[in-house]
C-alpha cells in the first residue's frame, strides 16, 4: 500500500473507529455491544492459543522448576551453613568446657602450692629457638612475664620463660634435652636432676647411689634459689624404671611426665613463688590399689565319705 492521501485518510478513519469502540465497550459493561463479537474471536482463537499452551507449557515447566530447583538450592545452601555454623558453635562450647576444665585443674594446683600465676595461652609450638622444644604464650613484659619464671598446667611442670617480648613468651618445655631442673623425691626426699629427652621419658640422676626407688615412685621440684627458674613442688613425673644400682655415686631413673607436651593449650606462669615450700601436697592422690581376685576351692566329700572323683572339664573321669 502506497503512502498516499487516501491511504492516510484511511489510517486515521480506524483509529477513530477502535477508539470508539473501545469507550462503548468500557461503558457497556456486560452489556456491551461488542460482547459478542468479542466471545466469537474467543471461540475462534481460543483452540489455537491452547495448542499453542500446550506445546509451551513444558518449556515452561521445565524453567520453572529449574527456578524452584534453584530457590531450593539455595534454601539447601543456607541451612547447610547454618549447620555448619552450629557445629561449630557446638565445638567451640565443647573447645571452651576443656579450657575451662584446665584452667580449673590449673587454679586447684596454684592454691595447693600457693603459687601466684598469670594465665596464658599457648599461640604457637615448635623450635622457636633453633631446635629446641619450645611454645609460645600469649603474655609478656606488660603482663607482668620475665625470664626464668616457671611455668606450669592442672598435670604439673611445663618448662621454665627464656624469651620475652611486650606480648609473648617464649617457654622452654621440660622434654627439651637442654631442659634441667632439680627434683625431690615423695617420701624419701631423695635429691637428683631431671633433665629432658625428647619424647622419651625424663632422666633423672639421684644424689644418692644407694637411694631404695621403685616404679610408681613420684617426683616434684626441689626449686632454685630466689625461686628462679624453678619455685619448689610442682610434680615433674612418675618413676618408669629404674637402672640397677652398679655400685656409683648416683643412680638413674626414668621418669614420666605429667604433661602431655604435644598437647598444651592453658598454662600459667608463675610470677610470685609460696611463703613455704609445698614438698608433696600439690601431688595428686596416689591411685587406690585394685585388689587381686583369688580363687577358694572347697572340697565336698560324696555321700558315701569316699573322696571325690577327680574330673576333667569335660566331666570325663581320669
Amino acid at each position: 500500500m502506497r503512502d498516499t492521501k487516501e491511504s492516510r485518510l484511511l489510517l486515521v478513519l480506524l483509529i477513530a473507529i477502535a477508539f470508539a469502540l473501545i469507550t462503548v465497550d468500557i461503558r457497556g459493561g456486560r452489556n456491551s455491544p461488542v460482547d459478542g463479537a468479542r466471545q466469537a474471536a474467543a471461540a475462534a482463537f481460543g483452540p489455537i492459543e491452547n495448542g499453542m499452551s500446550t506445546a509451551v507449557d513444558p518449556v515452561g515447566n521445565a524453567v520453572s522448576a529449574v527456578r524452584n530447583s534453584g530457590d531450593r538450592h539455595d534454601r539447601l545452601a543456607v541451612m547447610e551453613k547454618e549447620n555448619a555454623a552450629l557445629k561449630a558453635k557446638l565445638g567451640s562450647d565443647d573447645r571452651t568446657r576443656s579450657r575451662l576444665n584446665q584452667l580449673d585443674k590449673m587454679l586447684k594446683v596454684a592454691g595447693q602450692g600457693q603459687y601466684g600465676i598469670k594465665g596464658a595461652q599457648v599461640i604457637a609450638i615448635g623450635a622457636a629457638q633453633g631446635f629446641s622444644w619450645t611454645i609460645t604464650i600469649d603474655a609478656g613484659a606488660d603482663d607482668g612475664i620475665k625470664r626464668d619464671m616457671t611455668v606450669l598446667n592442672g598435670d604439673g611442670l611445663v618448662g621454665r620463660v627464656t624469651t620475652v617480648g611486650p606480648d609473648t613468651a617464649t617457654v622452654l618445655l621440660a622434654n627439651d634435652p637442654d631442659f634441667t631442673v632439680g627434683t625431690r623425691m615423695e617420701g624419701n626426699d631423695e635429691l637428683g636432676f631431671a633433665s629432658g629427652q625428647g619424647d622419651r621419658p625424663l632422666r633423672v640422676e639421684l644424689l644418692n647411689g644407694k637411694a631404695e626407688v621403685k616404679k610408681g615412685d613420684r617426683l616434684v621440684t626441689f626449686g632454685s634459689q630466689a625461686d628462679k627458674p624453678f619455685v619448689p613442688g610442682v610434680p615433674v613425673g612418675v618413676v618408669s624404671r629404674v637402672d640397677p644400682s652398679g655400685g656409683g655415686l648416683t643412680r638413674t631413673l626414668y621418669v614420666t611426665p605429667y604433661v602431655g607436651f604435644s598437647k598444651l593449650d592453658i598454662v600459667g606462669v608463675v610470677v610470685a613463688g609460696p611463703k613455704k615450700d609445698p614438698r608433696d601436697e600439690v601431688l595428686p592422690a596416689k591411685p587406690k590399689p585394685v585388689p587381686t581376685p583369688t580363687v577358694t576351692v572347697t572340697v565336698t566329700p560324696s555321700a558315701d565319705g569316699s573322696a571325690p572323683d577327680d574330673t576333667n572339664t569335660d566331666g570325663q573321669q581320669q
